[in-house]
């Protein structure tokens, strides 16, 4: 496969199913902040982390690759006139979704109770969780703003949503298992 074909030389790209858009569409957008949370994933996953949370962030950079093929692909090319699908994309299933929620209620079950929001930090995979957390919280902005544009499978919304506090609590645990100190946010009252 050629990686450089010299289609988007000005300023397009190729939605699966062939119709051109500006690079600068939301839909390429929506899957390239998609990419971008995959790639921090992957940084996050080749952290000092427990093997159970290693495999799980696999199994979540899979299902991102899927997530970004539904984003990419043109609603109006997927489907035949007569509601079948012309495209074969896979798609993410109300069990992907009830995965985080399993692996969400398993690590909050170890963890002292939350009073009060945490700051960002204490640790390289910690912090590397958070920016994994705000690129996926960006990456579900974008696709909600599609969604209202050209409606897909409400469960890729669903999924970016839950992964976001899969996130956020896989930073939690990290901060524990690493013993790094979690620093809670306590607003300062001005006089």
């Amino acid at each position: 496969m050629k990686i450089y074909t010299k289609t988007g030389d000005k300023g397009t790209t190729a939605l699966f199913g062939g119709t051109r858009v500006p690079k600068h569409h939301i839909r390429i957008d929506s899957y390239g902040t998609v990419d971008e949370l995959n790639s921090n994933l992957g940084m996050l996953r080749d952290q000092e982390i427990d093997e159970h949370s290693h495999e799980t962030l696999l199994i979540i950079q899979d299902k991102l690759f899927t997530l970004g093929a539904i984003l990419a692909t043109d609603p109006e090319k997927a489907m035949l006139k007569n509601g079948k699908e012309r495209l074969n994309i896979p798609k993410i299933s109300k069990e992907d979704i009830e995965l985080l929620e399993q692996e969400i209620d398993a690590m909050n079950d170890s963890l002292p109770p939350m009073t009060h929001f945490i700051l960002p930090g204490g640790h390289q995979a910690v912090s590397f969780c958070h920016i994994s957390r705000c690129v996926c919280r960006r990456a579900e902005r974008l696709a909600a703003a599609l969604y209202e544009m050209e409606p897909f499978d409400e469960k890729v919304l669903q999924y970016l949503n839950r992964l976001s506090d899969y996130l956020f609590v896989l930073a939690r645990k990290l901060s524990k298992d690493l013993q790094a100190r979690e620093i809670q946010w306590i607003p300062k009252k001005e006089f």
